[in-house]
């Protein structure tokens, strides 16, 4: 590839694409953190020791940041935050989305694309400093070893100076929230499918669907705790809340 195309967008940012949906608050934290800063100049890039991630060994030779990389890295290190799930460390997007969305990807007089600017600033850089850690496959094309999955490490963020504190308050809120959200889908023990056949049934048959429904909803424990007493109140409740339902309609 010319010289020149490898440089074709020597000023590459990351354009998120239109129409996705809203991501989440510690995403837009994240992003904002690493705007207010410069990931290609941080005192990490030059204090950690490059890793060979095949072998574990340090690499004695080792590519630095020139300026046309900095700028890549800049672009995609915003992509890739982007992308970030948090519960499972795992950047949604391959590396040609991200090359695409980057502007880091080429294209050859002949119109062949080329994503080699964003796969080596991953493979010879990103990996080596210990920011990200890809699983590969081989690609049969060129005979080599590319990323498909790419996760996200500790270390990539203190490079965008977030502490982890801030990772776990909010991986904390997001379990009370989803506790809270179950919490409130338990108390829907009847379907709205099921509602809507209970409400056809005569009465002893629709409160014998409610009992049980009950009885699949609560565990063994909870349902001797509730008693034969509590349980028929529950399905009087049930059965006169229907009645008023539908009376309505």
């Amino acid at each position: 590839m010319p010289r020149k195309n490898y440089i074709y967008n020597p000023k590459p940012v990351f354009n998120p694409p239109k129409n996705e949906k809203k991501r989440s608050t510690f995403i837009c934290y994240a992003m904002k953190k690493a705007s207010e800063i410069d990931v290609a100049r941080s005192s990490l890039n030059h204090t950690l020791l490059p890793i060979d991630p095949k072998t574990g060994n340090i690499l004695p030779r080792f590519r630095r940041l020139n300026e046309h990389r900095a700028c890549a890295m800049r672009a995609i290190v915003s992509a890739m935050l982007y992308y970030f799930n948090i519960d499972s460390k795992l950047v949604e997007a391959s590396i040609e989305k991200l090359a695409d969305e980057c502007g880091l990807s080429t294209f050859s007089d002949s119109g062949n694309k080329s994503i080699t600017r964003a796969s080596r600033l991953i493979n010879e850089f990103l990996e080596p400093m210990g920011f990200v850690k890809c699983r590969r496959i081989k690609n049969t094309s060129i005979s080599n070893y590319i990323p498909k999955k790419i996760f996200l490490t500790p270390m990539f963020f203190m490079l965008c100076n977030i502490s982890k504190s801030k990772i776990n308050n909010y991986l904390s809120k997001k379990m009370k929230l989803s506790q809270k959200l179950k919490k409130q889908e338990k108390k829907m023990f009847i379907s709205f499918s099921d509602i809507k056949i209970i409400s056809q049934l005569d009465e002893q048959s629709a409160r014998n669907k409610i009992l049980n429904a009950l009885i699949n909803y609560y565990s063994a424990s909870e349902l001797t705790k509730i008693g034969p007493k509590g349980l028929k109140k529950k399905i009087d409740i049930e059965y006169n809340n229907l009645c008023k339902l539908y009376k309505k309609k």
